[in-house]
């Protein structure tokens, strides 16, 4: 009798161990609306990484999960397009970074909004929607606070045939001619 008791005991104190793990380090996600179009779908379910940014900063081009301003519900998904100490402008339906136009293959359309030059402040983050002209995003509350982001979009397991890893974005700052490549987590 001890030996199944200890059996039981071990199994679930294993399992309240990886609940535990995976309800600190991994958040499932339902996008909601369009704003993400033609990326994610309304009804998709994404895992978010929530420990990634534990060991480094959000990045230019990632897709994040967080907390809206004025604590509005539900959670928001986003693409980071500026990070503290960037200027970020929107002339002519494109958006600048630092003076340097954004391909932007992952958008719907481009937006028909202007933004005068903009610097973003410490721990804060400009975001907009992949939809840009159906999006409520940095364009209209202002930027994202460090502490609001929950994670990392990183992997769609909702509907089987959108699974798999969530394409992030990096602008490489090499040449005039800058493209944005996909980027994998």
């Amino acid at each position: 009798m001890k030996g199944v008791f200890r059996e039981v005991l071990i199994t679930v104190l294993v399992g309240a161990i990886i609940f535990i793990l995976l309800q600190t380090t991994v958040q499932s996600f339902i996008v909601i609306g369009g704003s993400m179009k033609p990326n994610f779908e309304e009804g998709q379910r994404l895992l978010v990484s929530k420990v990634v940014y534990r060991f480094g900063e959000p990045q230019q081009g990632e897709v994040i999960v967080f907390q809206p301003p004025k604590n509005q519900r539900p959670d928001y998904i986003k693409r980071i397009i500026a990070v503290p100490g960037d200027t970020v402008e929107i002339k002519e339906s494109v958006v600048y970074v630092n003076n340097v136009a954004l391909d932007e293959p992952y958008i719907k359309a481009p937006t028909n909004d202007t933004l005068r030059p903009t610097e973003i402040p410490e721990n804060e983050y400009f975001v907009l929607g992949d939809n840009r002209n159906h999006s409520n995003d940095s364009r209209d509350w202002g930027t994202v606070p460090r502490e609001n982001i929950i994670g990392k979009a990183w992997l769609s397991i909702w509907p089987p045939d959108q699974w798999g890893l969530v394409a992030h974005y990096t602008l490489k700052e090499q040449l005039p001619s800058t493209k944005l490549t996909p980027q994998l987590p």
